[in-house]
């Protein structure tokens, strides 16, 4: 049977270009830094690129390299690159792709220390951003120059769950030339795969659901062959130096393992909880694509497999004094950044995770301060719900 027609969960927990050496269940770590090599001419022949095979950790191990080889299986790409976390990622795409003088368009809604580095630091190297609402085409053509190089998006967007249509961002990219870009963080690859929808580079935050047990900081970036390598030999070996350690890329196969079934109950048990804040008093509006309520509700059900992830958000009536009074009280609920972990996590984005965001900004990407951004993890769904059910009704 082919590597495509086997099953997602299949490839998730199967790698067989690697699972016949030495016997071993469960892929060994390599924990370390520096592969001998057999003799001068086969050191030689590697370093000029005209033989496969490992040389040094930060270059590559054979721990990251079979998590990679799976990665790129999942999303359907050619080639994937593991990095020290998100960040990690999307800066050694950045500074792979462009240069001083270049210019980027991004939508308005993205994690918080994305933007700080689209807004903060890029143009500190000569290269400038213009925030759009990627949904409004009129918009995106208004923003096109000609030393536009890239376009880059969310979707399901941090901390609104906006919806971006890949296919359209897809077709604008190679009209005017661009690089596509997109964080499939918060769908993974088994909700979203954009690769199918003409997306030219995927980025992850693997810290998040690909690993789902809270013990790493990583990230991920999936595309073509030639620019993964260019990733790797340019923007992580040269510039941002964010490489994975062995002993995490471990810890992430492992988790991936499980990832179909963790994203069935993630996405399961948000819709119970979204359909619980929509019905209740206390609550202004629910930000979750899997409602019909929700503004790109069609595009989600296009783009996603019919499940929407575990992440969702809420806008409470009293605005950020009630959000602060039901972050303090929950107790299924730890009060934390991050998300797709095992446990359920709620947080305040206008204060947390989006503060690098000036008010002005956070307005314009519908970031409300009375939101609350929660990741619903695996424990009993009635227990999740109830403890949010007690704390909103004493606000009402």
């Amino acid at each position: 049977m082919s590597e495509k027609r086997k099953g997602f969960a299949t490839r998730s927990i199967h790698n067989e270009t690697h699972e016949k050496e030495y016997g071993a269940l469960t892929f060994p770590i390599y924990q370390t830094s520096t592969i001998v090599f057999e003799n001068a001419e086969q050191g030689g022949r590697r370093f000029a690129l005209e033989e496969g095979g490992f040389i040094y950790s930060r270059l590559g191990n054979p721990s990251t390299a079979y998590l990679q080889e799976k990665l790129a299986n999942l999303e359907g790409c050619e080639a994937a690159l593991v990095l020290s976390s998100g960040m990690g990622a999307i800066g050694t795409v950045f500074m792979t792709a462009l240069s001083a003088g270049d210019h980027v368009i991004s939508d308005k809604v993205i994690y918080g220390c994305t933007h700080s580095l689209f807004e903060h630091h890029l143009p500190r190297f000569g290269i400038e951003v213009t925030f759009v609402d990627l949904t409004n085409d009129d918009e995106v053509k208004a923003a096109l120059r000609e030393n536009t190089k890239l376009i880059y998006c969310e979707t399901p967007a941090n901390p609104t769950l906006k919806i971006i249509d890949l296919e359209k961002v897809a077709k604008f990219a190679k009209e005017n030339n661009l690089l596509s870009v997109v964080d499939n963080t918060v769908a993974t690859p088994y909700l979203t795969r954009p690769k199918e929808f003409g997306i030219d580079v995927i980025v992850h935050s693997a810290t998040k659901y690909l690993n789902g047990h809270g013990d790493v900081i990583a990230g991920a970036i999936c595309g073509d062959l030639d620019f993964v390598m260019k990733c790797n030999l340019e923007g992580q070996k040269d510039i941002t130096g964010s490489v994975m350690s062995p002993f995490d890329a471990f810890l992430i196969n492992r988790g991936l393992k499980t990832l179909e079934v963790r994203m069935e109950r993630h996405s399961k048990s948000a819709m119970a909880v979204a359909e619980f804040l929509e019905g209740h008093p206390a609550v202004k509006k629910v930000y979750y694509p899997g409602l019909a309520s929700h503004k790109d509700h069609d595009v989600a059900k296009r783009q996603m497999n019919g499940q929407y992830s575990g992440l969702l958000a809420f806008e409470l009536k009293g605005g950020f004094e009630d959000a602060k009074k039901v972050a303090n009280s929950v107790k299924v609920f730890k009060l934390a950044v991050s998300l797709g972990d095992c446990e359920s996590l709620i947080q305040h984005p206008a204060s947390m995770t989006h503060s690098p965001y000036s008010q002005e900004d956070r307005e314009a990407a519908g970031i409300d301060d009375g939101l609350l951004r929660a990741s619903i993890g695996l424990e009993n769904i009635d227990d999740i719900i109830e403890d949010l059910r007690v704390n909103l009704d004493k606000l009402v």
